[in-house]
């Protein structure tokens, strides 16, 4: 598990009842529904779940990113102000400085026709008004930062010169040059080979331990949860449906659904089963959402009331929340063989 820092209860971002839809030729399809999220000063937050469950949508609602045909509703509000509906001249001015995001492709999200060095202190020369040589200076001094050798030579280099790893490190630094208050993280580490996602997970706990940024991680993968997270927030079919600190999340899920996930990983202290765990079933369709829990149709736990009333997102214990009917202890039932 990550090492504990201090984290402040204040809440630098609160999204409030946020649903994300678009159109399409098969109807409305929503993406993200009626979620509540707070990100603290100085937290690791995790956000985990199946593809296709709206933790990227859900980040880049923070940015006001999402696509043009998104209809978005309820509040997002950074320290007091309302970003949703907010003009792009008037995000800039946050995004950018004050609320980063690494994407998770850095292949894609860097221009390939600039420099790594370009690429960086135009961060700085938009947003910080530095000149050319002072920009250069510090973007010298983040490639330092993220670990890159022979930073200096790699200002020069185009993205396609570099590695995976290192150009995932440049768009690390790229989100802390201009020193935010909240970074947000779309799935780092997909691409990367074991080895290189630990040295980018490294990075990533020391420099918020060095800067005390909020770091919103996405990500599939359970494991990199446990080991860099604060708290978690476990999402399915555009809900969140448990929020607990991590070290609770693992020894204590109250969600069904939380408790697959875990099931789901394959163990190396004990024999190898027959076949690996799985989730029975499918994720259903968001454009027909069923009308109770999501999740339902492949719980071990369902009942009467799951298939006929969305469960509410409430306390079970401190700082842990759950979105479910059930209200027995899990772990009792087996998945079918």
């Amino acid at each position: 598990m990550t090492p504990s820092i201090r984290v402040s209860a204040e809440a630098l971002l609160q999204v409030r009842g946020l649903s994300i839809a678009y159109a399409t030729p098969r109807g409305t399809v929503t993406a993200v529904r009626n979620v509540d999220l707070d990100v603290r000063a100085g937290e690791f937050l995790g956000i985990v779940g199946e593809s296709g469950s709206g933790k990227t949508q859900l980040l880049l609602a923070m940015l006001g990113l999402n696509a043009s045909q998104a209809r978005l509703s309820g509040s997002i509000r950074y320290r007091e102000q309302e970003l949703l509906g907010r003009e792009v001249a008037e995000l800039n001015r946050i995004r950018g400085t004050r609320v980063c995001m690494i994407f998770q492709d850095p292949m894609t999200a860097l221009n390939p026709y600039l420099t790594v060095g370009r690429q960086i202190t135009e961060v700085l020369q938009v947003h910080r008004r530095m000149d050319a040589r002072a920009a250069e200076r510090r973007a010298l001094e983040m490639l330092d930062a993220v670990q890159i050798p022979e930073a200096a030579r790699r200002l020069r280099q185009f993205p396609h010169e570099l590695s995976g790893g290192m150009r995932q490190r440049v768009m690390i630094a790229m989100a802390l040059v201009a020193e935010p208050e909240i970074i947000l993280a779309d799935e780092p580490t997909t691409a990367l080979d074991v080895t290189v996602q630990a040295q980018i997970l490294a990075v990533l706990r020391e420099l918020r331990e060095r800067t005390r940024a909020a770091i919103v991680l996405v990500t599939h993968d359970l494991g990199v949860i446990a080991e860099v997270a604060d708290r978690v927030a476990v999402m399915y079919a555009g809900d969140i449906v448990e929020q607990a600190p991590v070290d609770e999340l693992f020894t204590c899920p109250r969600h069904p659904y939380t408790e697959a996930l875990q099931r789901a990983i394959p163990r190396l202290d004990g024999p190898l089963p027959a076949r690996l765990p799985s989730i029975g079933g499918s994720p259903p369709d968001p454009s027909a959402p069923p009308v109770g829990c999501p999740f339902a149709p492949r719980c071990l736990y369902r009942m009467a009331v799951c298939t006929q009333l969305p469960p509410a997102l409430l306390p079970v214990a401190p700082e842990h929340l759950k979105a479910c009917h059930y209200e027995g202890a899990l772990g009792r039932l087996a998945p079918p063989a």
